[in-house]
C-alpha cells in the first residue's frame, strides 16, 4: 500500500528562501534548534495552534522559489506557517527599498530570500521573554525547551521527534517549574492566562495601531517595552515597527549609516526609508550585528 502525504501549496509573493530561514534557526537561540537546517529544503515544526491551542506538527519543504509546502491541509496550521515564515506578506517591493537606500540594499543582498522567522505565536514570544529576563539567553533556551519536553507534546514529524510548547491551559496549571523563581512562574501562568482570553492574539495585535499593540502588552506583567516590541515584530509578525528599545540594533546602524552621535529618535528617522519593511531590516540588522560580534 502506497501512503501518500497531503500538501499544501503556499504560493510566496517576492524573494523568499527556505534554507535561509532554516539557517537563521540553527543560530537563534530561543528557537533550540541546532538541527533545523540538517535536510535541504526542509524544516520541521511544532507548536500549539493560536486559538484551538491543539499541538500540530508540520514538514515545509520548498522546491520551486515561488512556491512552498506544508504537509498538511488543515487552514489554521497553514495560516500559522505563513506568519511563523513572514509568508503572509507580499514581499514583492522589499528590493524597492534596497534601491532607495545603500545601505539596505547591501545588507538585503547578503541575505537574499531571508525573512522574519516568527516565534511560533505571540504566546510563546511572550513566554520567551518572561523566561529569558536577566539570565543567559543560552540557558534560558534550555529552561524553554525543557518545559516543552516535560509539559508540551512530542510530536513525530516526518520522522524526528519535536517538543511542542504547552497550550496555555496546561501552563496556567503549572505551579513550579525547577529553573525559575516563583514569580516568573506567576508571570508565566498570567500569560497564559491572558493567551487564553484573546489578549496576545497575533491578528488583533497586527490590527493595533503599533503603540496601541504595545501599550497593551505592557499591561501584562512581567511585559515592559523592549519585551512588548519583541512580542509585536517576532511573535505577531507586525513587519512596519522600528524597535526603539534595541540598543544593538542602534549601535548596528550607526556604524553602518557614520552616525556615531545619532539618538533614538534620529535613527528613527533614518528608518523612515525602511517603511513598509522597518521589522525586515531591522532583523536583517541585527544579523549583522551579531555576525560581527562573533567573528
Amino acid at each position: 500500500m502506497i501512503s501518500t502525504v497531503q500538501e499544501t501549496s503556499i504560493d510566496v509573493r517576492g524573494a523568499f528562501d527556505l534554507a535561509a530561514s532554516a539557517r537563521f534557526l540553527e543560530g537563534f537561540t530561543p528557537a533550540a534548534r541546532p538541527d533545523a537546517a540538517d535536510e535541504p529544503g526542509t524544516l520541521r515544526m511544532a507548536f500549539p495552534v493560536e486559538g484551538s491551542w491543539a499541538h500540530a506538527g508540520v514538514r515545509i519543504q520548498q522546491r520551486e522559489p515561488g512556491q512552498v509546502l506544508v504537509d498538511t491541509h488543515d487552514s489554521l496550521v497553514i495560516a500559522q506557517v505563513r506568519r511563523i515564515l513572514s509568508l503572509d506578506i507580499d514581499g514583492s517591493e522589499f528590493t524597492a527599498v534596497g534601491r532607495a537606500d545603500p545601505v539596505v540594499e547591501a545588507v538585503r543582498s547578503r541575505h537574499e530570500g531571508l525573512r522574519p522567522v516568527l516565534f511560533y505565536s505571540p504566546y510563546e514570544a511572550a513566554c520567551w521573554t518572561i523566561i529569558g529576563n536577566r539570565i543567559r539567553l543560552t540557558q534560558a533556551a534550555r529552561i524553554k525547551q525543557r518545559i516543552a519536553e516535560e509539559h508540551g507534546e512530542t510530536l513525530e514529524v516526518a520522522g524526528r521527534q519535536l517538543a511542542s510548547f504547552p497550550a496555555p491551559a496546561v501552563l496556567a496549571a503549572i505551579e513550579e517549574l525547577p529553573g525559575l523563581p516563583r514569580f516568573k512562574v506567576e508571570r508565566l501562568r498570567t500569560i497564559a492566562v491572558a493567551a487564553q482570553a484573546g489578549e496576545l492574539d497575533a491578528a488583533m495585535l497586527r490590527g493595533l495601531d503599533p503603540e496601541e499593540a504595545m501599550g497593551h502588552l505592557q499591561r501584562l506583567p512581567g511585559i515592559g517595552p523592549f519585551s512588548a516590541e519583541l512580542i509585536l515584530v517576532r511573535g505577531a509578525g507586525h513587519p512596519d515597527v522600528f524597535p526603539r528599545n534595541e540598543q544593538r540594533l542602534h549601535e548596528e546602524m550607526r556604524r553602518a549609516y557614520d552616525l556615531p552621535a545619532a539618538d533614538g529618535a534620529a535613527l528613527a528617522e533614518v528608518a523612515e526609508r525602511w517603511r513598509p519593511f522597518r521589522s525586515w531590516v531591522a532583523l536583517l540588522m541585527r544579523i549583522e550585528a551579531a555576525a560581527r560580534i562573533a567573528a
